[in-house]
């Protein structure tokens, strides 16, 4: 293995807002020598943020253009950068670790890799997870928020979905992760989903179920009647995807309950509120909360504010009634940046990191 060039790289991905730290294992060098040739890993190191053409990233690294078109295209196919379309055609950009081209290797991973994941996932993840703003943000299903509640289109899972124009259904990659590392949990696996504003853009995909708005409403119902968290990306516009998430696999949500990382995601603008009068204190909602918010006090649930992410799956639970999620004080709700630039920015100001060099 060529430790400089996946080293660069390496170096390259953890410039991103997202993350990419490095480990005294090396396992980060290990993970990318599994997804990237040394041509493809040098190549990539070059790639920013923006879409470029093939000739405009020859000509800025001192490449020879003919030499890494397939070298692109098929760094592309595999999910390990970004393909677009520029105003002087087929553009290529880098892509994150998570969220990003780890996801993207569903239709992939076996034993190995998810052993390398593994590995680094408990070296290095909560660098990742730790820094603010959150790379996901929790969001309910309207049916679980109290009628004549405002609420955002981006602050609801339904909303989110009506604004697709093609949806689509993949395996979750954290519970495949964790299941072939023999450390698997009880929840469905078939319960991401992938949205686009292309009609039928993923008709022909080989990793990804093609399904209707309706069906991939039905995905959503049954992930949150399985007690699973839906979380989005973390910003208002472009949400493409919908994760169900648990604290058993979940590489974000496994980062609160293993590593104690208190706002390891973005709660939603609601909250969790008990109608006192029809509680009558059966503790079936406790069995569904993953943020340990509800404690019965007497005969009547209580919930704590803090610990509350807004999620509202303790709410399907409940056959009084008696919980429905109300809008926090505004002083409380939690900014979402506008879209993934703006998001991006944040993040990078966090981390200290200069945006420029990508753009």
């Amino acid at each position: 293995m060529n430790q400089s060039v996946y080293g660069q790289l390496a170096k390259r991905l953890d410039a991103l807002p997202n993350g990419f730290p490095t480990t005294n294992s090396g396992i980060e060098l290990e993970l990318l020598a599994r997804l990237f040739t040394i041509p493809e890993a040098e190549l990539v190191s070059h790639l920013k943020l923006v879409f470029e053409t093939p000739a405009q990233i020859a000509s800025r690294c001192g490449l020879n253009v003919d030499e890494i078109i397939p070298l692109l295209k098929q760094l592309a196919r595999r999910g390990l950068i970004n393909a677009g379309r520029t105003d002087e055609g087929l553009g290529f950009s880098i892509m994150p670790f998570v969220v990003g081209f780890y996801e993207t290797q569903i239709g992939s991973i076996d034993a190995e890799f998810a052993q390398l994941f593994e590995e680094y996932y408990q070296e290095a993840f909560s660098q990742i997870l730790s820094v603010q703003p959150p790379v996901h943000r929790v969001i309910p299903i309207g049916e679980s928020i109290r009628q004549g509640m405002e609420i955002q289109p981006y602050e609801n899972a339904i909303d989110i979905i009506e604004q697709a124009q093609s949806w689509g259904v993949l395996d979750c990659i954290c519970r495949v992760q964790k299941r072939l590392v023999s450390d698997p949990c009880e929840h469905p696996i078939d319960v991401c989903l992938a949205m686009s504003i292309k009609p039928g853009a993923f008709d022909h995909s080989t990793v990804i179920n093609a399904v209707t708005k309706e069906d991939a409403v039905g995905t959503l119902t049954r992930a949150a009647e399985a007690g699973l968290v839906h979380s989005v990306s973390n910003n208002q516009q472009g949400n493409f995807y919908v994760c169900s998430c648990c604290t058993c696999s979940c590489g974000i949500l496994l980062g609160m309950s293993e590593m104690g990382i208190a706002n390891v995601v973005a709660r939603s603008a609601f909250v969790n509120q008990v109608e006192d009068r029809l509680c009558i204190g059966c503790e079936d909602c406790m069995d569904g909360c993953q943020f340990d918010a509800l404690s019965l006090s007497g005969d009547v649930m209580q919930v704590d504010d803090v610990r509350c992410f807004g999620c509202g799956v303790c709410i399907l639970l409940c056959q009084e009634g008696a919980l429905g999620l109300v809008r926090r004080p505004e002083e409380d709700v939690l900014a979402v940046p506008e879209n993934e630039a703006a998001w991006r920015l944040e993040r990078a100001q966090t981390r200290g990191h200069d945006l420029d060099i990508f753009l």
